[in-house]
């Protein structure tokens, strides 16, 4: 700890406020809020055995600090989504490429323009979004324009202009498409409820527009303004129909966001759907940056703040997968301060709301894991947990092809083994391979590894294929050195080799007697234990297609008349004991040389089987 940090610790205010870490060249690192500064940052320095690794990690690299006090909690709230925005820490959870999401833009003018954004100017213009859907926007903007008569053009409409006749209508009015303010042929009034119905329009409430067109279209027609009553008439055929392909989710029809998430690595995916009067009018993924080791409280924290620091449109409920505990007063509050109205942040347990959230749930899952995708394919790409995994165990060149091994039996008999492959941090199934122990019947896991270890790399340098980047034993130090010694027998350079024993996840390397400690928070621990977790049930879903096939094998050989050839074709036809006891006679007589006598026997051994074990 620096000098200039030991002395600002010790004046720290106990007020609520925002608190700035910085490094030795006066960047921000990290930018954070606390309900008490003195006591939220000294804890940062105090009991460093309870901070993780990526706290810890900050801590190493705070050369100055700088604190800002607020009056309440709401106005700290405010001011870290403010901070986090504009300087983009490094240790701060980030919304990836969040400045290039565009917005709806409703200008602050007499006669208002409405176009896309991708910039916010603190103009008292009003601006919606933001939407990671372009298309959606382009759609959503083309159909306003259909609907809603306004103007497109960049003039600067002001009333002394308009009198002075300083500007002629253009195409647009001719077409219907404005009603050519720019020639005063229709006031800032009115004007201003046509902005009005389309702000209505962007935020999904069409019930009021119907509403207020159908009023508005019976008192022109009562003053026999026909003409003009035909036009709301249209306008209002084109709403209906706009709201009515809009599917509805929500019997209740009510107004709220629905919020999910998922994480993997260093990234989460939040989805947004928007559900307005009962309808998705929109849904919204977000990718977020340097969540690795984060609570998903956290992270949801972090995005609620981020998503809704510029947004207008905020709904009276906000549906979300984890409680906020502490901090669900500080967020209604801040969130009814910028609606004006009360907020509520619930959290579903069960019925229809928590049904919709699971739906919102399993649409991150696969955003997230399409976005992980897209990032695999990109050659200079390396996982988070594949990163923290170099780092973890030392190595010099990050594992990105890592080999599982796993060893499967009961006391010694279907002797299997497996081996699983992963990739970049996500297994690559088509790399799996699966062994039957040959060496040994006897229960000796360590004579089994060696010989399927030994199988594999053998195989690899007679083929001349490379080796693995780091290779994975299920087992503790005694299955390490079989694997080890299995290796030393080839004529190729020993690749990085570590065991991962089941019981407290501890982890061995070559020529250490003690288990190594790696954080249990890890990412590199926890890609470790997915890949011990995945050889592990490949390796029993093999030995039990093994006992099953055996099963069979020797139910069938009781059997009269089953020969060599018919159990084999019966063997690939049901594939199991369970199957083929299921099986009806004429299901029994389409495999190739089954006769109807046969199929009877068959069906006759089984029940005389079923009475043995009653009796």
């Amino acid at each position: 700890m620096s000098h200039s940090v030991a002395e600002k610790l010790e004046t720290l205010s106990p007020k609520p406020g925002v608190y700035l870490f910085k490094d030795k060249s006066g960047n921000i690192i990290y930018v954070g809020k606390a309900k008490v500064l003195r006591n939220r940052v000294r804890s940062y320095f105090q009991d460093k055995k309870r901070l993780d690794a990526k706290t810890l990690h900050l801590v190493a690299r705070i050369a100055d600090l700088e604190t800002i006090i607020t009056d309440t909690e709401v106005e700290a709230l405010i001011l870290e989504a403010a901070l986090v925005k504009e300087h983009q820490p490094r240790y701060n959870i980030n919304l990836k490429d969040d400045k290039s999401f565009p917005y709806i833009r409703v200008t602050h003018e007499t006669f208002p323009r409405i176009f896309p954004t991708r910039k916010i100017i603190k103009d008292g213009s009003r601006y919606f979004g933001p939407y990671t859907d372009v298309l959606r926007l382009k759609t959503l903007l083309s159909t306003i324009k259909k609907l809603f008569p306004i103007r497109s053009c960049k003039l600067p409409l002001e009333p002394a202009s308009i009198r002075e006749g300083k500007f002629k209508v253009c195409l647009n009015y001719h077409i219907h498409r404005c009603h050519g303010p720019c020639e005063g042929f229709i006031s800032a009034e009115e004007y201003q409820r046509t902005i009005e119905y389309i702000v209505e329009f962007i935020k999904g409430h069409t019930q009021f527009i119907e509403k207020d067109l159908k009023t508005r279209m019976q008192l022109l027609a009562s003053e026999l303004k026909f003409e003009q009553a035909a036009r709301l008439r249209d306008q209002l055929k084109s709403v209906e129909m706009f709201s009515q392909r809009q599917k509805v989710l929500d019997p209740e029809l009510a107004d709220r966001d629905l919020i999910s998430l998922a994480t993997e690595d260093e990234f989460a995916c939040c989805v947004v759907f928007k559900v307005r009067q009962g309808r998705i009018i929109g849904k919204d993924f977000f990718i977020l940056e340097h969540v690795e080791g984060e609570e998903i409280r956290t992270v949801l924290r972090v995005f609620l703040q981020q998503f809704y620091f510029d947004s207008q449109d905020i709904p009276p409920e906000i549906l979300v997968p984890i409680a906020l505990a502490e901090e669900l007063d500080t967020f209604e509050a801040w969130l009814a301060q910028k609606r004006e109205k009360k907020v509520r942040i619930v959290l579903p347990q069960r019925g229809e709301k928590a049904r919709l959230l699971e739906m919102c749930k399993k649409n991150a899952r696969f955003h997230l894991s399409e976005f992980l995708l897209k990032k695999q394919q990109a050659a200079e790409y390396i996982a988070g947990s594949v990163k923290a995994l170099q780092k973890a165990l030392k190595l010099s060149l990050p594992p990105k092809r890592i080999e599982g091994f796993d060893i499967s039996n009961i006391q010694g008999t279907f002797p299997v083994a497996s081996m699983v492959c992963f990739i970049n941090g996500r297994p690559a199934k088509a790399e799996y391979r699966r062994f039957k122990i040959r060496s040994k019947e006897t229960p000796d896991d360590f004579a089994m590894m060696h010989e399927v270890v030994k199988r594999r790399y053998g195989r690899l340098e007679k083929e001349g294929k490379p080796l693995p980047d780091l290779i994975l034993i299920d087992g503790g130090k005694g299955q390490l050195s079989a694997a080890i010694s299995a290796l030393k027998t080839l004529t190729i350079e020993l690749p990085p080799i570590v065991a991962l024993a089941k019981r407290l996840d501890e982890i061995f390397v070559p020529d250490v007697a003690e288990a190594q400690n790696i954080p249990r928070d890890s990412s590199g621990l926890k890609l470790l234990q997915r890949i011990r977790d995945e050889s592990h049930r490949f390796a029993v879903t093999f030995h039990r297609q093994l006992r099953s096939k055996n099963a069979l094998i020797s139910e069938l050989d009781a059997i009269p008349g089953i020969g060599l050839k018919r159990r084999q074709k019966l063997i690939r036809t049901f594939g199991s004991v369970v199957r083929l006891k299921k099986a009806s006679s004429a299901e029994l007589q389409q495999v190739e040389g089954i006769s109807v006598k046969l199929a009877e026997q068959i069906i006759a051994h089984w029940q005389k089987q079923e009475k043995r074990d009653v009796s």
